[in-house]
């Protein structure tokens, strides 16, 4: 009786540590898309003369500046979001739609 009343307070314990590490890593790789995002944004402006204020078409300009997962695709947001652009010298360019709304939040830092 007592070996099972320590296992389910170990299990007690170890369940939101786990529910916690993977929203962290969802968030982790949300950054990261965000970043290479951002790389490719500031690529296609240097390569085609955009000054502030002009529009970059995402995906159709983004894509060929970006590492494309297995499918040839610009890796989507882990936990659900989806990704958009501002316009040229705004600071981040590019968001995930979940931004804020989660913990820990899907935002270039």
């Amino acid at each position: 009786m007592i070996v099972v009343a320590i296992i389910g307070l170990l299990a007690a314990i170890a369940i939101p540590n786990f529910v916690n590490a993977r929203s962290k890593a969802q968030s982790t790789t949300c950054i990261n898309n965000l970043r290479q995002i951002e790389a490719a944004c500031q690529q296609v402006a240097i390569a085609n003369n955009l000054g502030n204020g002009a529009t970059i078409a995402y995906p159709a300009d983004v894509t060929p500046y970006i590492k494309l997962n297995a499918v040839s695709s610009i890796p989507p947001c882990p936990a659900g979001g989806t990704y958009s652009l501002l316009t040229v010298g705004q600071n981040p360019q590019s968001q995930c739609s979940l931004g804020n709304t989660v913990k820990p939040p899907h935002i270039l830092p």
